[in-house]
């Protein structure tokens, strides 16, 4: 299953770099998105490094997740695919 990194996880004065949201084509409502709870994501850097991560929770009301990786992703990630396995 793939899904497109929207931005980081923010409050008004700060940003999380290791937290983010992604939404998924296939998932449109809350329950969907909590059952990916627990599942590993991957995303793939240009130069081929891999850096994963965890759904941690689901994010609003319209399907989106939100993603803990290990280390902080770059600016360049956002509106990329990631792979949930």
């Amino acid at each position: 299953m793939q899904g497109t990194i929207v931005n980081f996880r923010r409050g008004r004065n700060t940003q999380k770099p290791s937290h983010l949201i992604i939404h998924i084509n296939s998932v449109n409502n809350r329950e969907k998105a909590a059952e990916l709870v627990g599942k590993s994501v991957v995303w793939k850097s240009p130069a081929g490094k891999e850096i994963k991560g965890k759904v941690a929770s689901a994010h609003g009301n319209n399907g989106a997740i939100r993603v803990i990786f290990e280390k902080g992703m770059p600016g360049q990630s956002f509106s990329t695919k990631v792979e949930i396995q």
